[in-house]
């Protein structure tokens, strides 16, 4: 009897998830290589949760070679499902996702029903649709460091991979009809687990008709196809197909692929948990005769509060998460344990930094834990997401880069990075420009946001300005206080003192404060902005010195 997917990965003796995950493959006494495995049909913009099917597969293939073990991380594309809607949105090779008013939408409406490696590629640049949006998920492996082994669903039904198991399902249909009406209703007598693609339209059919083993072959009708709320029509074919022209439904062709690739472990969304998973499982064992591969359930992620989705479009891809984050910072997201929702937002990434930059701080050994665990998980898994480890690494708080890129001057950046303390003086020269390159991606997302850093500061010279006399007392005021060092809260209160002891509205005084630092009108909250920027260029501002 399999494992509870619910259960594998989760307690035990084991701090970090992907330890006790690897306990429980281990436990079986596999051969090597261990087969890990994840899969996704590539129907559009790959985005980071389709990614987390290769990521924590790859956190317990390094638990696993830590053990010793050799490992194969293998990712199928399962490209040769049938595409059954036309997405919202679509990506190019280079990241750049757009509407379907930007490439030939009628021509991806006239082949749903077809698989997705038989549909020509919208941007005209690789063999297929299925083949242009694996090449992505590919690219978002390689932005990562990561190693994965992907595999086409279609290739193997082409090198007939599939047929043995194929022919032993078929051979087995009633055994497979049985298994299969505990899971779905529309099973009857009728039934037959193959999918032939239609010769003469291209599309898979369900109008299955004969069976003969003998030959290897299946007759068919192209008949009309049920897709979610909508009809695909057939074209009313009759034809033959061999066992490599078609193919296994869904919940056959997930335990096949075990048996193909000699799968000993696959993580899963919560969908599949309840649905396809105990299907697949009660079919590996009783209509394969296998044992099906050991299980995690991971919860989905979402983006901003709301489901990731491909169709429709709420998105996030790999490559933008890159533009405003270090690729250790994003696959730290993946520690943490699968069993939660976590929900990843743009607007406040900066938490998810500080959070990253505590854990780093934690293995070298430079912040007190919280507890033994918080400890733990961060001696068991850092060299996994920074495979080389050095004391020497230098990291700038995330909103005081967002600070440093108001400016472009790059050696103003370090200048001002040195002079608060946060590169210090023997840090070696390829941390310091790690440490840098932060900037850029903190600039990015104070840009994308439209945040409180996402204005240009006036360094260079002082803008032009033209005060009365209480107002440049109380500016002259709020320099002396803010070079007593005060955090951001308290300098936002003693803001609203200062006006109010020199008779300045306090709209114009702050107005006054922007005009200093951005040459405008308004800004961000102006006490907490301040306490981030070097305290020697704020005084020396509010004294109108230039």
């Amino acid at each position: 009897m399999a494992e509870d997917p619910y259960a594998v990965g989760s307690g035990g003796k084991q701090a970090f998830w992907a330890d006790s995950v690897a306990d429980a493959i281990e436990a079986r006494d596999p051969s090597d290589p261990i087969v890990i495995k994840g899969g996704v049909s590539p129907s559009g913009v790959p985005h980071i949760g389709h990614f987390n099917e290769i990521m924590r597969g790859y956190y317990v293939a390094e638990a696993l070679r830590d053990r010793g073990h050799e490992v194969r991380q293998v990712f199928t594309a399962d490209d040769k499902d049938r595409l059954r809607k036309v997405p919202r949105q679509l990506a190019d090779l280079e990241w750049n996702v757009v509407g379907l008013g930007e490439v030939d939408a009628g021509a991806l409406g006239r082949n749903l029903g077809k698989p997705y490696t038989d549909i020509p590629d919208p941007f005209g640049c690789c063999d297929s649709y299925g083949a242009h949006f694996t090449n992505l998920l590919k690219k978002s492996a390689e932005l990562v460091d990561i190693d994965v082994e992907f595999v086409s669903n279609t290739e193997l039904y082409a090198d007939g991979e599939f047929e043995a198991v194929t022919r032993r399902v078929l051979e087995r249909a009633d055994r497979a009809r049985k298994v299969l009406a505990e899971y779905q209703n529309k099973v009857d007598d009728d039934y037959v687990p193959f999918l032939p693609q239609c010769s003469e339209c291209g599309k898979l059919t369900e109008g299955v008709t004969e069976i003969d083993l003998d030959a290897g072959e299946v007759s068919y009708v192209c008949e009309d196809v049920e897709a979610g709320d909508q009809t695909i029509e057939g074209c009313g074919h009759e034809g033959t197909a061999t066992l490599r022209e078609g193919k296994l439904p869904w919940r056959f062709e997930w335990p096949a692929q075990w048996e193909i690739l000699g799968v000993d472990f696959e993580p899963f969304g919560k969908d599949h948990a309840e649905g396809s998973w105990p299907s697949g499982e009660d079919i590996a064992e009783n209509v394969l005769d296998i044992q099906p591969p050991v299980p995690m359930v991971y919860e989905w992620f979402t983006l901003e509060g709301e489901p990731l989705s491909s169709s429709s479009g709420n998105v996030i891809t790999v490559d933008e998460v890159l533009a405003i984050l270090e690729p250790e910072v994003f696959t730290y997201f993946f520690v943490k344990t699968p069993r939660k929702q976590r929900d990843f937002s743009v607007e406040h990434v900066d938490q998810l930094v500080d959070e990253f930059d505590r854990f780093e701080g934690l293995y070298f050994g430079d912040l007190e834990p919280r507890d033994e665990d918080e400890q733990a998980v961060a001696d068991r898994a850092y060299p996994m997401v920074v495979p080389d480890p050095d004391p020497d690494r230098v990291r700038i708080p995330y909103t005081f880069a967002a600070v440093l890129g108001m400016t472009d001057d790059p050696d103003l950046r370090e200048e001002i990075a040195r002079r608060e303390g946060h590169i210090p003086d023997d840090a070696p020269e390829w941390a310091v420009e790690d440490a840098l390159a932060r900037v850029e991606r903190a600039r990015n997302w104070a840009r994308r946001t439209g945040n409180a850093f996402d204005y240009e500061l006036k360094r260079a010279e002082l803008p032009d300005h033209d005060f009365d006399a209480a107002t440049e007392a109380a500016l002259d005021e709020l320099a002396d206080f803010v070079a007593e060092g005060h955090d951001g809260e308290t300098i936002q209160g003693e803001i609203y003192e200062t006006a109010k002891r020199h008779d300045v509205p306090v709209g114009d005084f702050f107005a006054a404060g922007y005009r200093l630092l951005f040459d405008d009108t308004e800004g961000p909250q102006l006490g907490t902005f301040i306490a981030k920027l070097d305290q020697e260029f704020v005084v020396k501002r509010l004294r109108r010195e230039a």
